[in-house]
């Protein structure tokens, strides 16, 4: 069963976090060939606060 985890900053819409996950999934299923009812995706969404690029939060750009 693959396991597709997204990480990124909150912000997303539901929408575009349904479209992602749909668009995931057949990738998923075109590469694997596995059916789309064996792939999850979890998305994991970060406050700007808690995460940083080069040494700088993303809350303070």
């Amino acid at each position: 069963m693959p396991l597709v985890i997204v990480k990124m900053l909150e912000g997303r819409s539901v929408e575009q976090k349904r479209r992602l996950a749909k668009e995931l999934t057949n990738v998923v299923v075109k590469f694997t060939g596995v059916s789309e009812d064996q792939v999850d995706v979890i998305f994991e969404d970060y406050p700007r606060e808690n995460w940083a690029k080069a040494g700088v939060l993303f809350a303070d750009r």
